[in-house]
C-alpha cells in the first residue's frame, strides 16, 4: 500500500473547502442578524464548525469573535469538534436508565472506545447521551440520526449498528 502523500491533492482539497467557506460566509454579507442560519449552513456542510471558520465569520460580517462564538457554544446542535457521520444518542433518563441504558453506553465505550461527547476515530459515529427522550415506555430508547429505536439491548444495539456505514 503506497502510504506517499499527495501534495497537490491535498492542497485542492483545502482550496476547494476554502472557497465553499467564502461563498457561504458571502452570501450573508448583508444579513448578520441571521448567524445562526450561517452557522446552521457550515454544520450541514462539514458536520461541525472549524474554529477558524469561526474568525473567518468574525472578520467577513463584522461581528465580534466573542459573539460568534457565544452563539456556536450556546446551541447543542452546534459542534467545534469533527462530529460522526451517524450521532447516536442513548436515553439515560430514570426509566431508560433502570432499563439498560447505561449498559448501552458501556458497550459503546468497549466495542468502539466510545465516550459520550466523543467520536471514533474513523468518524463513524458520535455518542451523546440525553437525560430524557421523551418516550419512557419503550426503554432504552437510543436515537441514531433520528430515527428512535425502543427496547434496546446491547443485542439488539449490535443489529441496529450494522445498518450505518
Amino acid at each position: 500500500m503506497d502510504t506517499a502523500l499527495d501534495f497537490d491533492t491535498i492542497r485542492t482539497i483545502i482550496e476547494n473547502n476554502a472557497s465553499k467557506i467564502e461563498a457561504l460566509i458571502e452570501s450573508y454579507t448583508d444579513k448578520k442578524e441571521q448567524l445562526i442560519s450561517l452557522l446552521q449552513d457550515i454544520q450541514a456542510e462539514y458536520n461541525y464548525i472549524p474554529q477558524d471558520v469561526l474568525i473567518k465569520i468574525s472578520q467577513k460580517l463584522d461581528i465580534p469573535l466573542s459573539q460568534v462564538f457565544s452563539v456556536a457554544t450556546f446551541f447543542q446542535a452546534f459542534s467545534l469538534k469533527p462530529r460522526g457521520r451517524h450521532t447516536i444518542t442513548i436515553c439515560l433518563g430514570t426509566a431508560c436508565h433502570v432499563k439498560g441504558g447505561q449498559r448501552l453506553v458501556d458497550k459503546m465505550a468497549r466495542d468502539f472506545k466510545l465516550q459520550p461527547g466523543e467520536t471514533t476515530e474513523d468518524e463513524r459515529f458520535t455518542l451523546e447521551t440525553a437525560n430524557c427522550l421523551g418516550c419512557c415506555a419503550l426503554g432504552p430508547v437510543v436515537v441514531i440520526d433520528g430515527k428512535y429505536e425502543g427496547q434496546v439491548n446491547p443485542g439488539k444495539l449490535d443489529k441496529i449498528l450494522k445498518n450505518y456505514e
